[in-house]
């Protein structure tokens, strides 16, 4: 039986540091070379995932997004993407502007993939955010909310104060539209505010890049509430030792830390080659 691998990206394969370890590298990098279906599976976009996995070898498409996209990291093909309708975007906008909210709006802007902001508005989740991608040429600043919302819009992202997006989140969790997270940033104080199309999900895309490469089976491996959606629809599927008690509930069983190597040490030992 051919399975598809698959492992979230920051708290899981990566370190601490924000890094893969030189042994996660070479491990991973060893079994596919010997054909291990294996991809990750990330709230990144390509552009930030393809910073911190450089070097990885990723032969089958990546999910990016939180499901939102499934690109081949190669060629930048996108095999499947999910974008808000415009009533559906159009709503989203009206709720941040009425809480005074300060979004990264997610969007195909004439065909380009934009990250557009009002600048000087940064607080210091959003400008730590800024500063840790420098030179990202999706970045786009406006001096005013008029053309926020333009274009294709397929993600939605506020980082603050928990207690300043409970209530965004209590109005879009809420909603069977949309998809939405609330999650501390590792390591740091702010929490992340995430919506997205209803059917933007990981295991959503695990399921189109399961029948895409025919897999018949799936294992996953992750650390956060976002990894919950892709542990249900696993077969077998493995929480990192340091991952919130939340997905632990849900894994078949947990594994070493992402400090420990814990995927690739799983992978050496268990993982099977198509």
């Amino acid at each position: 039986m051919s399975t598809l691998y698959v492992t979230d990206l920051d708290g899981t394969l990566l370190d601490s540091n924000d890094r893969i370890s030189q042994y996660s590298m070479e491990t991973i990098n060893g079994l596919v070379a010997k054909g291990m279906q294996f991809t990750y599976a990330t709230a990144r976009s390509l552009v930030s995932a393809s910073v911190v996995a450089k070097g990885l070898s990723a032969t089958i498409p990546v999910i990016a997004y939180n499901g939102a996209l499934i690109i081949h990291p190669a060629t930048g093909e996108v095999l499947s993407s999910l974008s808000f309708t415009e009533e559906e975007a159009g709503y989203v906008s009206g709720v941040l502007q009425e809480n005074t909210a300060n979004p990264l709006v997610y969007a195909y802007v004439d065909g380009v993939e934009r990250v557009s902001y009002v600048a000087g508005r940064e607080n210091e989740g959003i400008q730590r955010y800024l500063d840790a991608r420098k030179g990202d040429r999706r970045f786009r600043p406006l001096a005013d909310e008029e053309r926020l919302y333009q274009g294709d819009i397929f993600y939605f992202t506020c980082i603050a104060d928990r207690e300043e997006l409970l209530p965004l989140y209590e109005i879009f969790s809420g909603d069977e539209r949309y998809r939405c997270t609330l999650q501390q940033e590792l390591y740091r104080p702010e929490y992340f505010l995430e919506i997205m199309p209803k059917k933007a999900t990981k295991a959503e895309a695990i399921k189109k890049l399961k029948e895409i490469w025919r897999c018949d089976r799936v294992v996953s491996f992750g650390d956060a509430v976002n990894d919950i959606s892709m542990f249900e629809i696993s077969d077998a599927c493995y929480a990192v030792a340091n991952a919130v008690p939340e997905l632990k509930v849900h894994a078949t069983d947990v594994i070493g830390s992402n400090d420990e190597d814990g995927v690739a040490r799983w992978l050496s030992q268990f993982g099977q080659i198509s």
